[in-house]
């Protein structure tokens, strides 16, 4: 039997990936707990998880930052375009996630630490200073820099040919450069620990790590050849959670024509962008549009004004109960229901918003299994088309359960638990090599 503590940031899609595979271990027989924050406590305590509280970091502080006060429609550019913000999520925090998890680790015990790529105490301080097991518990994709990749954070599509393999090498140049400042006060941070500063960056470093687990396929995440030995992907990390809607409200739903889902994620304080659209270009439409408003906000909330009949909205729906029925899915681009649904084998409009979903989106489209919108360019019209383009042609629904036969050969949970367990027993030693 091990013990794994799971260090995640407490947002629904960095906990849930971590949950399903906490829930794995534990039909395993082994034991696992948290170190997480506040806003994760309802869903742990649902599922009978302890956890160890923040107490150096400000939870609230950090969502607002993240999800309130930056608005807008940025890439995900680390450092280079968001620096302060990128600053006091992931550095600023890194004394208090230690002085925490030393604690953690003295009461509780644990074989090994699976910790979130964006928690980088574990990463940075725990692993050498304190001989200490680490697993880097990935989202949707490997995110160490390679030659066969483009640089994340952007959404641009793999280099492919001579011109954008160069054009890729002279961007990774610019942007080591760029991100000097970042790098120097992570060194400071590891000095004070007594540990060497680092010639590359956190990410890259983060592929030094016994193991990486990576919650979706080879296919999903642009073949790469070039990967750390550490690197296992396991296919998506799923929590199957109970619908809070009745299922007879589904049923009465016309089943001889298509159906489209529009999500726009579990956090979301933004104006409806996607739900507003995707009301008004598909209204009246043959074709039964079901919209849910996540976790934050109640339908009534949502001003989308008179709906026509085939449009419908609700709070929240089931993915395993909804994916199964559904022909389209539109989303802003979070991993979850990105990953959710081509493990259902259907394809995506996906509207990347903030953050790291222009790479999911990217990674949508080089696998043929769906369109990608740009948020500026997200008007009623554009989704139709888009929707209409999906259901016309059967190559995206094809691409799209080529994805889920691939996540499914992964072993999900299951198999990212049995790499846990082989991790806490080899102390780390071995895994890079199975």
């Amino acid at each position: 039997m091990a013990r794994i503590l799971f260090a995640t940031w407490p947002f629904p899609g960095h906990i849930l990936p971590h949950l399903a595979i906490a829930q794995a271990l534990r039909e395993r027989g082994n034991d696992c707990a948290f170190y997480t924050g506040p806003r994760a406590f309802k869903t742990l305590d649902q599922a009978g998880f302890p956890y160890f509280p923040f107490h150096g970091v400000d939870e609230e502080r950090l969502f607002h930052m993240l999800f309130v006060e930056r608005q807008g429609y940025l890439d995900w550019t680390s450092a280079v375009m968001l620096p302060g913000i990128m600053r006091e999520w992931l550095l600023s925090t890194l004394h208090p996630q230690v002085r925490d998890l030393l604690a953690v680790i003295e009461q509780w015990k644990p074989d090994a630490i699976a910790t979130d790529p964006t928690m980088w105490g574990p990463i940075l301080v725990l692993y050498e200073k304190y001989d200490i097991p680490v697993a880097v518990a990935a989202y949707f994709c490997c995110m160490v820099p390679g030659p066969d990749v483009p640089v994340f954070g952007l959404g641009f599509p793999p280099p492919r040919t001579a011109l954008s393999r160069f054009t890729n090498r002279l961007l990774s140049r610019a942007v080591h450069w760029a991100t000097s400042g970042f790098r120097r006060h992570a060194n400071s941070i590891r000095s004070h620990y007594g540990l060497p500063p680092l010639g590359v960056s956190v990410t890259e470093f983060a592929g030094t790590m016994p193991l990486y687990l990576v919650p979706s396929s080879p296919e999903f995440d642009y073949e790469r050849r070039v990967l750390p030995r550490s690197v296992r992907y396991v296919g998506p990390c799923v929590v199957h959670q109970q619908n809070t809607e009745s299922s007879t409200w589904l049923q009465q739903l016309r089943r001889d024509r298509p159906w489209v889902h529009a999500t726009e994620g579990t956090i979301h304080v933004a104006e409806p962008l996607v739900l507003g659209a995707t009301a008004r270009g598909l209204a009246n439409l043959p074709m039964e549009v079901i919209l849910t408003t996540g976790g934050n906000r109640e339908p009534q909330e949502v001003n989308l004004g008179p709906l026509a009949p085939n449009i419908h909205l609700v709070k929240w729906i089931s993915h395993s109960e909804l994916f199964r029925l559904t022909d389209v899915v539109i989303t802003t681009g979070g991993a979850g229901s990105v990953l959710a649904s081509l493990g259902a084998g259907v394809p995506l409009v996906v509207i990347p918003t903030e953050w790291d979903k222009p790479e999911v989106a990217q990674r949508v489209v080089a696998a043929g299994a769906g369109l990608k919108i740009s948020p500026r360019k997200c008007t009623p019209e554009r989704i139709r088309m888009a929707v209409e383009q999906v259901l016309a042609d059967p190559s995206f629904r094809r691409n799209a359960q080529r994805l889920a036969d691939a996540f499914g050969r992964c072993g999900g949970p299951k198999r990212a638990a049995e790499l846990l367990e082989e991790l806490a027993r080899t102390n780390g030693k071995r895994t890079q090599n199975t």
